[in-house]
C-alpha cells in the first residue's frame, strides 16, 4: 500500500514491466497489449481522513479517494471543480427491513454507471485540454453503461462517442437514453450479445485502419479513470455506518407504501464501528472491483458477496478455483449477462485466488427467484427492486438460509445498482406501476436513433470511418 502522497503509476494486467500515468491510461483504456491497466499498488486513506469518513461529506469523499490515483496529472483545485460539476447527487444508504440498500439511482440516468461515467467525462476533457485531434470513445453495453456514458458524455467539446449495444436485449427505455441524444453520440445496435460487443469493441482498438484515422478511447469499466471514481460510493457508504448512521429515503427512493413492515435495522440501530458487507450485483465486474479497491485503500468494509444471474462464471469460480468463460445466457438482469467479465483480468492481476476467497462470496439467482424477490419485498417493506437489485437481495437470502451469513452480527448493504422504474416491463407485471424519476420522464421521450449491424470488425470499422 503506497502513501497517499506518492504519485500512482499504472501496468498493463499482461506486462507488469511498463507503467503509464494516469493520463495515459485513461485515455488510451486498453493497453496496447490488450490488457487491462491498473494501479501498480492501492494508496492509503491519510489517517485523518481514513477516521473521519462518517463526518465527510460526499464530495469530500469524493475529492479524498480520487486524489491519489491522479495526482500529477490533476491539480487539487481542478479535481475539486470536476467532482462538484459530476456530483449534484449522492448514493444514500437507506434501511429496509433487517438489512440495507445503498442506492446509486439518484443520477441523471438512474443507474451507478453515472459515478464513473460523469468523473470521466470531465477528467477527459481536462486532459485533452491542449489537443487538436478529437477523442473518439467507443464502448460496449449491456445495459446502464451506455446511457450513462451518452449522457455523461453528451456536448462535451472534443469528444465524440459510439455505444454499441445488443440489439433486442435491452430494456426500451435503456435504449432511448443510449441512442435517443443524436448531436456527438451514435448508437449501434448489433446483432448479437453483449460479449459480441464487447469483442468487437476490443477488436477496434487493434486494427490498423482505425489507429491510422481516429484516436481510440474506451469508457467501459475495463477503463481505470471509470473504476476509480466507483470506489466513492463504498466509502461513503461503508463510513457512514461505521459512524453508527444511515440515511433517510432521497427523491427517488421507490418506497411505495411507507414502512409495510418495522424496520428491524432502525430497531436495533448500526453498532458504531460497524463494517459492512457489500452484496454487489454483478456483470463485468467492474463494481465490485471498485469496492474491493475501496476495502485496500481503508474503507471500513468487512467483505463482499457477489450476486449473479444464471451467468455464474465468477460464483463457479470461487467455489472451486476453475474460471470457465462462456457464452452469455439472457436473462431479466440484463446488465449482468456476461459470460466472459473483462474485470476477471483485473481481479486476478490483484489478488490471488485465496485472496479473492477470503474477499468475496459468490452466490447465483434464476430469473425465477428474481421475481419472487421483487414481489415478496414489495409486500413485505414496500420497497421495489429491480431485476438486479433483487439478484442482490435474494443471494443475501440464501447465505442467510444456508447460515454463511449473520445479520444479527454486522450491517449489510445491498447495491440498488439501477432504478426499478428502468425495467418497468418486468416490474410492473410483479408489483404493478413504480413512479418514474423526472430523468426517466425525459427520457421516455426520446426517439430511437440507432444504425444496426451485424457483430462484425469490418461492418463496425466500416461505420467508425465514415
Amino acid at each position: 500500500m503506497l502513501n497517499e502522497e506518492v504519485i500512482v503509476r499504472y501496468y498493463s494486467t499482461r506486462d507488469p514491466s511498463h507503467y503509464v500515468d494516469f493520463r495515459t491510461a485513461a485515455l488510451t483504456g486498453l493497453a496496447p497489449d490488450g490488457g487491462l491497466y491498473i494501479p501498480e499498488e492501492f494508496p492509503a486513506y491519510r489517517g485523518a481522513v481514513r477516521n473521519s469518513l462518517h463526518t465527510m461529506s460526499f464530495l469530500e469523499i469524493a475529492f479524498e479517494t480520487i486524489r491519489p490515483y491522479v495526482q500529477g496529472e490533476i491539480p487539487d483545485s481542478v479535481l475539486q471543480d470536476l467532482v462538484a460539476s459530476a456530483y449534484p447527487f449522492t448514493a444514500p444508504i437507506v434501511p429496509v427491513g433487517d438489512r440495507l440498500v445503498l442506492e446509486l439511482f439518484h443520477g441523471p440516468t438512474a443507474a451507478f454507471k453515472d459515478f464513473g461515467a460523469r468523473f470521466m467525462a470531465r477528467a477527459f476533457s481536462y486532459l485533452r485540454r491542449n489537443e487538436d485531434k478529437p477523442l473518439h470513445i467507443l464502448v460496449a453495453t449491456s445495459g446502464d453503461t451506455g446511457g450513462a456514458v451518452a449522457d455523461g458524455f453528451f456536448q462535451v467539446e472534443g469528444i465524440s462517442v459510439t455505444v454499441l449495444y445488443p440489439r433486442g436485449r435491452v430494456s426500451p427505455l435503456q435504449e432511448r437514453q443510449i441512442a435517443g441524444l443524436g448531436g456527438n453520440i451514435q448508437a449501434l445496435a448489433v446483432e448479437g450479445s453483449f460479449d459480441d460487443c464487447q469483442r468487437l469493441v476490443k477488436a477496434a482498438f487493434g486494427d490498423r485502419r482505425l489507429q491510422q484515422k481516429l484516436v481510440l478511447s474506451s469508457a467501459n469499466s475495463i477503463n481505470v479513470a471509470r473504476l476509480i471514481p466507483q470506489a466513492v460510493y463504498y466509502a461513503a457508504g461503508a463510513g457512514r455506518l461505521w459512524g453508527g448512521h444511515y440515511d433517510t429515503d432521497g427523491a427517488a427512493t421507490p418506497r411505495l407504501e411507507g414502512k409495510a413492515e418495522e424496520q428491524r435495522v432502525v430497531k436495533k440501530g448500526i453498532p458504531q464501528g460497524s463494517r459492512v458487507i457489500f452484496c454487489v450485483p454483478s456483470g463485468n465486474f467492474g463494481n465490485l472491483t471498485a469496492g474491493l479497491y475501496a476495502m485496500e485503500m481503508g474503507a471500513p468494509i468487512q467483505g463482499f458477496i457477489a450476486a449473479t444471474n444464471i451467468n455464474k462464471t465468477i460464483p463457479e469460480y470461487l467455489e472451486n478455483g476453475v474460471y470457465t468463460p462462456r457464452t452469455s445466457v439472457a436473462t431479466i438482469s440484463n446488465a449482468m449477462d456476461v459470460g466472459a467479465p473483462s474485470n476477471f483480468e483485473r481481479m486476478k492481476a490483484h489478488w490471488s485466488y485465496e485472496a479473492l476467497r477470503s474477499r468475496i462470496q459468490g452466490v447465483w439467482v434464476t430469473d425465477e427467484a428474481t421475481r419472487e424477490t421483487i414481489q415478496e419485498v414489495k409486500k413485505q417493506h414496500g420497497y421495489v427492486l429491480d431485476p438486479h437489485g433483487a439478484v442482490g437481495w435474494r443471494a443475501v437470502d440464501h447465505l442467510l438460509r444456508d447460515k454463511k451469513l449473520r445479520v444479527e452480527e454486522e450491517p449489510l448493504a445491498v447495491l440498488a445498482t439501477a432504478h426499478p422504474a428502468k425495467f418497468s416491463e418486468v416490474v410492473e407485471d410483479l408489483v404493478g406501476p413504480v413512479p418514474l424519476p423526472e430523468a426517466l420522464q425525459k427520457a421516455l421521450e426520446r426517439p430511437v436513433l440507432s444504425q444496426v449491424i451485424p457483430a462484425d470488425l469490418d461492418a463496425l470499422v466500416s461505420v467508425l470511418l465514415k
